[in-house]
């Protein structure tokens, strides 16, 4: 039987980290696509980084398929960078292996959104 501590676990070995630093420096030029995966509620009482995507992670699967034509999201392409974000890393670690499996090859887990705003990342309400 697998615990939670097995799926983080197999997510954290699966899926690349990058520092809040590297990630305001990939931000900053421009480079990918960064997505909040965390709920709506986290994000209104935190913010999140500036100019990215709120996709949470219980319904990140319809909006990386292209085939759920009522709920895909097109900044989802297989070939783009994504950089995932969460609270403390572990909902973005998960959600990227989630996508891994969905053929997407460029994942990047960037942590927690404390992080990145105690890092200088720019953020928005």
């Amino acid at each position: 039987m697998k615990t939670a501590k097995d799926y983080l676990d197999a997510a954290k070995d699966d899926v690349p980290s990058m520092s809040s630093e590297d990630a305001i420096a990939k931000h900053a030029d421009g480079q990918g696509v960064f997505i909040d995966v965390r709920d709506s509620a986290d994000i209104a009482d935190s913010g999140t980084i500036k100019g990215a995507h709120r996709v949470p992670r219980g319904v990140i699967e319809f909006h990386a398929d292209p085939a759920v034509e009522k709920m895909y999201n097109p900044v989802f392409q297989k070939d783009a960078d994504i950089h995932l974000i969460c609270g403390a890393g572990g909902q973005a670690a998960l959600a990227g292996k989630t996508l891994k499996e969905m053929g997407y090859s460029k994942v990047t887990n960037i942590g927690g959104f404390p992080d990145w705003k105690e890092a200088g990342g720019p953020t928005e309400t």
